[in-house]
C-alpha cells in the first residue's frame, strides 16, 4: 500500500471517530485539519469535494461490514443464524460504539453524482458485493414466492438502524435483539423459523462485551 492510500485511509478513520455520537453528517473537509493534523491542501487532494469525503466513510464502512460478513460465514454454518447475527452485530456496534449510520446519507444519487470517479466506482463495487452476499444468504435460507424479500429485508434495515439510533436504545439489552430478529425473520417470509432466544442474545451481548475488550 502507498503512503497516498495510507494517508487516505487515516483520514478516513480520523472521519469516522469525528462522526461517532452524530445524527447528521456536520463533517467537512475543512474540520479534518485539525483533527488529523494534516495540511488543508493534502485533505484537498485526496476529497476533491465534500461528497468524496462522505462516500469515501461510506465505502469504509461497507468494507467492515463486508469483513464481517466473511467471519460469519465461518463461523455460522446456519445460513438463517448467519443473517440473524450480522445484522445484530451491525446493531450492536451502532449503539455501542456509537458509530454514524451511513444509511442517513447514502444511497443517495445526487450525492454520487457530484463525487470523483475513484469513490463512485468504489462505492459501487462494495455495494454490489454486499448487494450479493445478502442475495445469496437469503437464498440459502430458502427462497419465498411472491414479494421481492430481499428488497422488503434490506428497506426495513436502512430504516431500523436509523430509528433505533434515534431512539437511544441500550446495546446490552437482550430484548432489543430479539425483536429486531423477530422482525427480520417475518419479512424474509420465515415465521416458522425458531428465532434465537432472548437468553441467547443476552450470552452473545457477554461475549461482543468480552471481544470489545
Amino acid at each position: 500500500m502507498s503512503s497516498w492510500e495510507q494517508r487516505g485511509n487515516y483520514l478516513v478513520k480520523v472521519s469516522l471517530r469525528c462522526l461517532k455520537g452524530h445524527k447528521t453528517f456536520n463533517l467537512c473537509r475543512s474540520h479534518l485539519v485539525q483533527a488529523s493534523q494534516i495540511s488543508k491542501g493534502t485533505i484537498y487532494n485526496h476529497f476533491t469535494t465534500e461528497a468524496d469525503l462522505m462516500v469515501a466513510v461510506g465505502c469504509a464502512q461497507f468494507e467492515q461490514w463486508l469483513a464481517q460478513a466473511k467471519a460469519d460465514d465461518k463461523h455460522y454454518p446456519d445460513p438463517y443464524l448467519r443473517f440473524i447475527f450480522h445484522y445484530c452485530h451491525r446493531l450492536y456496534v451502532i449503539l455501542s460504539e456509537q458509530d454514524f449510520v451511513m444509511e442517513r446519507v447514502l444511497p443517495n444519487e445526487t450525492l454520487l453524482n457530484n463525487c470523483s470517479d475513484i469513490y463512485r466506482q468504489r462505492y459501487q463495487k462494495l455495494t454490489a458485493q454486499a448487494y450479493q452476499w445478502n442475495a445469496d444468504t437469503m437464498n440459502q435460507i430458502g427462497h419465498v414466492a411472491g414479494f421481492d424479500r430481499l428488497d422488503l429485508v434490506m428497506n426495513y434495515l436502512r430504516g431500523a438502524f436509523i430509528n433505533i439510533d434515534d431512539s437511544r436504545k441500550r446495546f446490552d439489552d437482550p430484548k432489543l435483539y430479539y425483536q429486531f430478529s423477530f422482525a427480520l425473520t417475518q419479512l424474509m417470509g420465515h415465521s416458522a423459523k425458531r428465532i434465537p432466544t432472548e437468553q441467547v442474545f443476552q450470552d452473545w451481548i457477554a461475549r461482543q462485551s468480552q471481544l470489545q475488550h
